[in-house]
């Protein structure tokens, strides 16, 4: 017969096989979908009158909608499943992206953004709440650095595809960016088809798993030492409000200032930079892509070879800020494409890390609840970052604007060594809580 080790490893490259795949492709359709905006910033604000600080709120109330909905969402996903739920938002999500076609005004612009991020709350928790369940705590950098490479794949596709629907321009009666929309929207509900059909909830429901394998995966996918709740009543605390998920969550939204602001606002900073064309626009854009696709591989790579995932997201972090501070001082329009793309590296690459950090200490109800804490704080640094670099821009400059990302790189540097305290503070209060436990049997 084969050893629990040798069939846990074979069941988990079958499971990464089956799943991986389609879940990198749903987080890839939301990416786009919801990024896609920055390629339209100049023509939106030529052909409906959307100024740029209007732009920079627009852009960051997805966040905010998507935040303030987070919670909630992950606790219905936890009680109706991950293969229902995530199908859900991704027909919703579609959908609202198509209507973004139908933008007139800066009212408008701001609804239909609202509603998007409230149709797409809840979906990236969900992905890394399946990772909970299907994969053990050793595998899960591994795994989550895998489905970030969706989002290297929207940094760097997700440009030129847009650019090269925007010049569809006059098509029909449509600006290019409403075929943008359109056609993006559209591909999401196809998508949302497959998470139906290809993504079972749990591993006891794939039928491409023994039972043998099926039992051996969930088995090693508990935290052992992870608190245990099945109500959220009486336990807000050991959800919410232990200090390490506090930290983290504070270090991911420094994190996600920086992050989303380069994204939304990176190919209007190429246009500054006599980039002419908007098929060109999108593919130079788009090198940020290749910048984290080397961070999700190298960053976590590295993690497993140290074996210390808090010293590594010091150096990360501190890497960061002086990536930010170097670009003020900058010169021509090659050296601060390649500290953007430098910067995103660092950005996205360190993101499996904390989840990693995350997971190692959740598990069940609590899992479903505290990543989608962790996230909903991340996404008001997704409305933050957005906003403020389009008040600086709207009463400065570009360079005014970068003043805000580097204010955050300092932030985030500031709030490592609190998570490092925090997290060293949790793992003794566990270890004494698991000898306590075996003492009493």
């Amino acid at each position: 017969m084969v050893n629990d080790d040798v069939l846990h490893a074979a069941a988990s490259r079958k499971a990464a096989f089956r799943l991986l795949p389609i879940l990198c492709l749903v987080y890839f359709m939301a990416f786009v979908d919801r990024t896609n905006v920055g390629l339209a910033k100049t023509s939106l604000e030529a052909d409906v009158g959307i100024s740029a600080a209007a732009y920079g709120v627009g852009a960051g109330i997805f966040f905010l909608s998507y935040a303030l909905l987070e919670v909630p969402s992950n606790l219905v996903m936890h009680r109706v499943g991950p293969r229902r739920w995530i199908t859900r938002i991704a027909v919703t999500w579609g959908a609202l992206c198509a209507c973004m076609m139908f933008v007139q005004d800066e009212f408008s612009f701001y609804v239909v953004r609202f509603l998007l991020g409230a149709a797409e709350a809840g979906l990236y928790p969900a992905l890394m709440y399946i990772v909970t369940l299907w994969f053990s705590q050793k595998q899960r950098v591994t795994i989550v650095g895998i489905i970030y490479l969706a989002v290297c794949a929207g940094l760097t596709l997700g440009g030129p595809i847009g650019g090269a629907l925007m010049e569809l321009h006059g098509a029909g009666g449509l600006f290019g960016w409403q075929w943008m929309f359109l056609v993006e929207g559209l591909l999401t509900i196809v998508v949302a088809f497959f998470v139906w059909r290809m993504v079972p909830d749990r591993p006891a429901d794939a039928p491409w798993l023994t039972e043998r394998e099926a039992g051996v995966l969930a088995d090693r996918a508990v935290v052992r030492t992870a608190p245990e709740h099945s109500t959220l009543k009486g336990n807000f605390r050991v959800a919410f409000g232990r200090p390490f998920i506090l930290a983290l969550s504070a270090v991911y939204f420094a994190n996600q200032i920086n992050s989303v602001a380069i994204q939304y606002n990176f190919p209007s900073i190429v246009e500054s930079l006599d980039v002419e064309g908007s098929f060109l626009i999108g593919v130079v854009s788009g090198s940020v892509g290749i910048g984290a696709f080397i961070g999700v591989l190298v960053i976590p790579w590295f993690q497993r070879r140290v074996r210390n995932e808090l010293r590594v997201l010091m150096s990360v972090t501190v890497a960061t800020a002086v990536v930010a501070i170097a670009y003020a001082f900058a010169d021509g329009a090659v050296a601060r494409i390649l500290l953007v793309d430098l910067a995103m590296l660092l950005l996205i690459g360190v993101l499996p890390l904390y989840w990693s950090v995350a997971m190692a200490r959740m598990s069940g109800l609590m899992a479903a609840a505290g990543l989608a804490f962790i996230n909903m704080v991340g996404l008001l640094g997704g409305f933050v970052g957005p906003y403020l670099y389009g008040f600086a821009e709207g009463r400065g400059s570009e360079s005014a604007g970068f003043a805000v990302l580097i204010g955050a790189s300092v932030l985030g540097v500031l709030l490592v060594p609190l998570l490092w305290r925090a997290v060293r503070s949790e793992d003794r209060r566990s270890a004494e809580a698991v000898v306590a436990v075996e003492g009493g049997k």
